[in-house]
């Protein structure tokens, strides 16, 4: 196993790496993994994932509000957030996460509130032509219907259906497939009905690990045979198209 690959979304300045980052970090290079995306969540995370960027040249940021923190955040704090996205948007490759949680959220209070954030959220991606990075969980079709004047849109470790799925396909967007392909059935029937052209692959590090315990980047490679052999096709071919749909996607 010789090929390349991007993790295309991963959280490595959360509290489960503070013991070993740097480390993990080598781990995922000397694996393959040329390059990481590290995406924002909040405040903290965003200049968590800034710095991140400055130290490593391998090493992206994208900078975002996510919507499961919406429903408890004060007009201020979300206001004190869209505004360090803009600030500091020239340092960044994408915008977000953010987008609709509607599995966490069920009270039609929160989900509005959801929605008139992640509208803000919208505006500065397209005001800055920047790609945005969805969470859309239980939100899909909304954020899709949401983002469709957008050009350069990703459905980070989308879960939605395989119908919401050829929308996206069909509005000429991104699918990033996460490494609960490696064992959720779900996520194999995305992963095989997805075009190619389309895909990205991602761990969401330090969750959904493939293996027992902490995700982290480089297990991102752990999704490529899977992959490869639901699309039958070499894996090879898989990480060369992942890697330059990444860069793609994201104007690399």
């Amino acid at each position: 196993m010789n090929y390349e690959v991007i993790d295309s979304h991963c959280h490595l300045d959360f509290p489960k790496f503070n013991k070993d980052r740097p480390e993990t970090i080598e781990r995922a290079r000397k694996s393959g993994v040329i390059e990481m995306i590290n995406s924002g969540i909040d405040y903290k995370t965003n200049s968590n994932s800034l710095e991140l960027a400055k130290k490593y040249e391998f090493m992206h940021a994208t900078l975002g509000l996510s919507p499961q923190m919406v429903p408890d955040a004060d007009d201020a704090k979300i206001k004190q957030i869209l505004s360090q996205i803009e600030r500091n948007i020239d340092k960044a490759i994408g915008v977000g996460e953010a987008g609709l949680d509607f599995y966490y959220c069920t009270s039609d209070a929160g989900r509005k509130r959801q929605e008139d954030v992640f509208r803000q959220v919208i505006e500065i991606a397209d005001r800055y032509n920047k790609t945005l990075i969805i969470h859309g969980r239980d939100g899909e079709d909304l954020a899709l219907e949401m983002t469709k004047d957008l050009d350069r849109v990703i459905f980070h470790c989308y879960g939605g259906s395989l119908e919401t799925m050829k929308n996206i396909v069909d509005a000429g967007h991104y699918i990033s497939v996460p490494t609960l392909v490696c064992f959720s059935e779900h996520h194999k029937s995305i992963a095989k009905n997805l075009p190619l052209d389309n895909m990205l692959i991602e761990t969401d590090s330090p969750y959904l690990s493939p293996r027992k315990g902490r995700n982290e980047p480089a297990f991102v490679l752990d999704s490529v045979p899977v992959i490869a052999h639901l699309k039958e096709m070499e894996e090879a071919e898989i990480a060369m198209a992942t890697m330059q749909n990444t860069r793609r996607a994201f104007e690399l």
